[in-house]
């Protein structure tokens, strides 16, 4: 039987704190987690995306931590910005009446205001690891006392090249902090990370296939290069999604379809790693808002992205492994939702495509789109304004409830105008 947050060990505050937010369960990862972290373990967590691993550290980490020290007590690790901001408001949903002092630290931001409030006294410090460099580098962060190292989604750190910063900020910690690495994934140079690092970690492990499996409408659309933008753009007409993702692999094929989607009369917004830090937040806001409805992406989204109400994830280029095939569609079917996963290959991905159904262990159903390429225009042929005429309709499936775009849906999220239809111009 599932233990409540009491039971694990979390006081009644925080648990107030937790159901007032909507949050009143464990999941698997924190009912494993928390007990050990509370008890003093070093751990290896290793869970996909959107299994509750912020909850699992930063909870013990909050019992732990004395606000009235003035020093920082705790560094989490993250590889993106992103991440690092989505823990930062996370963490302070929790900290403020306990008067534990939060600071995200990541590229891109005012280095000057970040240097005021760490003299003014931080707890936590939430940040990448270069701008965490940065600020040893200059002495405004001091890591001697040290208690609670976290490295959130570790691998990717790994793969990004972070291993050697990594271990720049660990060897400037104290020996008798507590280390917990959060991960997808356990490689070869984490497992060698935590043997040095790390003091007889326990290696807490949470599948979340049958979650994804369950909870997630996985369709592969086989189609060709040539063809793979207007299947798209037919499947979204047909779809209607209310918010989704849609993941290519470069920043230049993520440009290009927006623009391309754009043009077609469709909402969208893209972001990559070329965005300036301001536009990357601003982008971010619009879609969390439910102002964008699609949102064009590289895999830069993909790790720790946690937005409510993501309804379809759109695969236009196949990941190049099967866990990131896992970290894209975990964006969509959570808290009990429903989701959808369209992925597009075509007959050079076929090897790619057997990779990931063995990694799952399911044959994803799939759907011939490939026609005769003399007996359709292309889509630079189309006629716009003959496009936007037409009309959108909607899927014949259920419609989602609370959708901004349909004006005949209830009126929570309708966007101010009621004469838009869902994610398209008019």
């Amino acid at each position: 039987m599932m233990k409540s947050f009491k039971e694990l060990g979390i006081n009644d505050r925080l648990v107030d704190l937790l159901a007032k937010n909507g949050i009143k369960t464990p999941t698997p990862i924190q009912e494993q987690s928390i007990p050990k972290i509370i008890d003093g373990r070093d751990i290896i967590g290793e869970a996909q995306t959107g299994t509750g691993k912020t909850l699992a550290f930063l909870l013990p980490m909050l019992e732990g931590i004395n606000a009235e020290k003035n020093e920082i007590q705790g560094l989490i690790m993250a590889p993106t910005r992103e991440l690092a901001i989505q823990i930062t408001a996370e963490a302070k949903k929790l900290c403020a009446p306990f008067g534990i002092n939060i600071l995200a630290v990541y590229g891109g931001q005012d280095v000057f205001n970040q240097l005021r409030k760490l003299e003014n006294g931080v707890h936590i410090v939430i940040g990448t690891p270069g701008r965490v460099i940065d600020h040893m580098k200059r002495d405004s962060i001091n890591l001697g006392a040290l208690r609670y190292l976290v490295l959130d989604e570790a691998d990717v750190m790994l793969n990004m090249g972070f291993v050697h910063d990594m271990e720049d900020i660990i060897s400037k910690t104290p020996k008798r902090r507590q280390t917990m690495l959060f991960s997808a994934t356990i490689p070869k140079g984490l497992r060698n990370l935590a043997k040095k690092y790390m003091k007889e970690p326990e290696t807490i492990r949470v599948e979340s296939d049958n979650i994804i499996l369950e909870e997630i409408n996985q369709i592969v659309i086989k189609t060709t290069d040539r063809e793979k933008e207007d299947a798209l753009i037919k499947i979204l007409r047909e779809e209607n999604p209310f918010m989704a993702i849609i993941f290519c692999r470069t920043k230049r094929r993520v440009k290009t379809l927006n623009n391309h989607l754009q043009e077609e009369g469709f909402i969208t917004d893209e972001i990559h790693g070329d965005l300036s830090q301001s536009k990357r937040e601003k982008v971010m806001k619009s879609f969390r808002k439910m102002e964008i409805p699609l949102l064009v992406a590289t895999d830069v989204a993909a790790r720790g992205l946690d937005v409510e109400g993501i309804t379809h994830i759109f695969n236009f280029d196949i990941p190049e492994d099967a866990d990131s095939y896992i970290h894209r569609i975990g964006r969509t079917g959570r808290a009990g939702e429903k989701g959808k996963a369209y992925t597009f290959v075509t007959p050079k991905n076929a090897e790619d495509l057997t990779s990931i159904e063995k990694k799952i262990n399911v044959t994803i159903k799939s759907k011939d789109m490939i026609k005769n390429r003399n007996e359709r225009p292309s889509r630079s042929s189309k006629s716009k304004a003959g496009t936007k005429e037409k009309s959108y309709k909607g899927s014949k499936e259920k419609s989602y409830k609370g959708n901004r775009w349909d004006k005949d849906s209830s009126s929570k999220g309708k966007s101010k105008s009621n004469s838009k239809s869902r994610g398209r111009k008019k």
